[in-house]
Order: C-alpha cells, then sequence, then structure tokens
C-alpha cells in the first residue's frame, strides 16, 4: 500500500506531501499473461490475488494458481500456448512442471536466469505503476485492488500498448 512515486506539479516552493500511514502487512499479488499470435488481436490476461491477512496464510501465488491460469488461457484462446517464463521458483515447482508435461497444449520455455528486459509482462506493470498507482495515496486495499483492477482493464482493451511492450523487448512473433 506504499504509493510508488511520480514527478507532479505544484507552486514553487510548495512541495506536494501526500501523507501515509506505515507500512502494511497487506499485499496484492497479480500474474499476468501477454498473449501474441500473429494476424490477431494481442491479449491481457491477469489474475489478482489479495493477500488473505493472516499470519499462516500465503501471500503470493502458489502454482496452483498459475496452473489454473493457464487453464483458463488455454480455454480464452483456444488453441496451443507457447509459453516464456521467467525464472521464478515458483514456475519451476515440480507440481507445475508436472501439470505442463502432461498437457500438449502447454510448452514453457524460461530465458536467461535474470533477463527483465526479455519480459513484455515487464512493460505492463511499468505501465500500470507510471500510470493508474502513481501519485496515490491508497486508503483501503480495497482502494488499491480497484485502481490496479482499473488499470490493468485500460491497458487489456488497449492492444497497441500491450503489443508496444512486445516492441520493448526486442523480441518479434512470426508464424511456425
Amino acid at each position: 500500500m506504499t504509493p510508488p512515486h511520480a514527478k507532479t506539479w505544484s507552486q514553487r516552493g510548495r512541495t506536494p506531501v501526500v501523507r501515509v500511514r506505515g507500512r502494511s502487512r497487506r499485499r496484492i499479488s497479480i500474474a499476468a499473461l501477454t498473449c501474441y499470435k500473429p494476424g490477431h488481436r494481442s491479449r491481457l490476461i491477469y489474475r489478482p490475488r489479495r493477500d488473505d491477512d493472516r499470519r499462516d496464510g500465503r501471500k503470493s501465488f502458489s502454482w496452483r494458481d498459475y496452473r489454473d491460469l493457464l487453464s483458463a488461457a488455454h480455454q480464452q484462446l483456444g488453441g496451443p500456448i507457447l509459453l516464456v517464463w521467467d525464472n521464478l521458483n515458483v514456475h519451476k515447482a515440480s507440481g507445475l512442471r508436472e501439470f505442463a508435461e502432461a498437457r500438449d497444449w502447454l510448452t514453457i520455455y524460461y530465458p536467461p536466469p535474470y533477463a527483465p528486459d526479455l519480459n513484455p509482462v515487464e512493460g505492463i506493470w511499468s505501465l500500470l505503476r507510471r500510470g493508474w498507482l502513481s501519485n496515490v495515496a491508497f486508503s483501503t486495499p480495497e482502494h488499491l485492488d480497484q485502481r490496479i483492477r482499473r488499470g490493468l482493464r485500460h491497458i487489456q482493451y488497449r492492444s497497441h500498448l500491450i503489443d508496444g511492450c512486445l516492441n520493448e523487448t526486442g523480441l518479434t512473433i512470426r508464424p511456425a
């Protein structure tokens, strides 16, 4: 809930101050897939997950959450998925690996260990942070959740933004 910083305008000598309460243990995690297919509109599929606020509860996505996201993406896209995934430890979990091996429609590739410049989803996070989340003091977790969903929905319906995130990586999509 700590707001990202961005530049803003104010009168000379009057720096705008946004007061926020101390750091919160609550968090919202988001998993997103940018989907590209030659001759088709680019797509963004995402799932937010709020911390359940229990000390023993999971704060981020489990491999089962990613499995469910991939199954939903397969249903929405209606075809095989070639997934380029970063090296997050949950992405390499044994349960998820077994799930992928059992599905002929899913192929997973991993880029070099730390290569955010090859990941189009990093561009999505940048658009979200610099746009809908900048210079906002979130009063409640629901307020943060609402802004995140609004920003992602805005990006989701503008395929040129999703295409721009791919172009920034320098990667290209070619028909097989």
